[in-house]
Order: structure tokens, then C-alpha cells, then sequence
């Protein structure tokens, strides 16, 4: 782990039933699957960042799969420019119904917050892929841009959304 500090408090707020207050909240998530297989399938892709490449972002990691204190910095494309957004894995969920992991944001990021990715297995055996995030601005640009930021994330979020899905096909 380096020695950058997260850049927020509410470390694990992902994962709480009700996420921190004074933060922009996004819930999404989309039937990828069915049973124990569908279900594994997408926990490992989780896993091993697929779900980033997946959405178009260039991924390098301090290790091949997601684990506490792990740093991973993904490259967002705005236009020409390309945007560091450096996270740290603060918490992985290795629940029987339950996998994936969150990650919170460090120093160069644009915003502040935490972003949680799972595979869930419901009792009717049909395979969820989840994402919840808080975050609010961190820059002076991303407050400036707050609107634009907004639709970044949901585009991102989007793609990751796709990408889940075509990781079950």
C-alpha cells in the first residue's frame, strides 16, 4: 500500500444499508445471469477488474485482483484527454450470495467518494451485477464542471452496467 490517504472518511459507506449524507448517491443494477455458475462467472470478472476494462478504461493495478489496499488507477478518456482516477480497495465481500469489492478514491481523483461493485445470487438463483457509489466533487474543476461530472459518471456507469452484461454472454 502507498502512503497516499483516502481522500474521504466514510470508508466502507458503499456497503452500508443507507449511504452518506452530503454526497451524490447512484444505485444501478441489471439481471446478467442465472445460478451458481452465472454467479461465479461474474464474482471472478468483478474480481479482476473486467468490469472497468470492460467499460473502456485502462486499468493498472498493484495486484491481478481486488484486495484490501490494493491501489488501482483506471485512465478515463474525456475527448483527447485522458483523466488518472486513482482508487484504493477498502473492502472485498466474500459473502455466499454475495462478491465483489469497493473502492475509494485517493489524491488526483476528481471527485471524492467510493464506488462498490458485486455479483449478487438471489434465492430464485437469477444473477444480479450491482453498482453503488457516493461521491461529490474533488477538484476545483470537477466543482466547476459539477454538471458535466454528473453525466460522466452516469455514462461510466452505464458502460459498466454493459459490460457486466456482456461478460454473461
Amino acid at each position: 500500500m502507498t502512503a497516499a490517504v483516502l481522500t474521504y472518511s466514510e470508508v466502507g459507506g458503499t456497503l452500508a444499508e443507507v449511504m452518506p449524507v452530503g454526497y451524490h448517491h447512484v444505485e444501478r443494477r441489471v439481471r446478467v445471469g442465472r445460478g451458481e455458475r452465472d454467479f461465479a462467472v461474474l464474482a471472478d470478472a468483478i474480481l479482476r477488474w473486467e468490469v472497468q476494462r470492460g467499460a473502456g478504461l485502462t486499468v493498472r493495478a498493484g495486484a491481478e485482483r481486488a484486495a484490501v489496499g490494493v491501489d488501482i488507477t483506471c485512465g478515463a478518456r474525456v475527448g483527447p484527454v485522458r483523466i488518472p482516477v486513482p482508487c484504493r480497495v477498502v473492502a472485498v465481500l466474500d459473502e455466499p450470495a454475495r462478491k465483489g469489492f469497493a473502492y475509494g478514491t485517493l489524491p488526483g481523483h476528481p471527485e471524492r467518494g467510493e464506488e462498490a461493485f458485486w455479483a449478487e445470487l438471489h434465492a430464485d438463483g437469477e444473477v444480479w451485477f450491482v453498482v453503488r457509489a457516493f461521491s461529490r466533487p474533488g477538484t476545483w474543476w470537477s466543482k466547476l464542471g459539477a454538471p458535466f461530472a454528473r453525466f460522466m459518471q452516469k455514462q461510466v456507469t452505464d458502460r459498466y452496467l454493459r459490460a457486466g452484461e456482456r461478460l454473461m454472454r
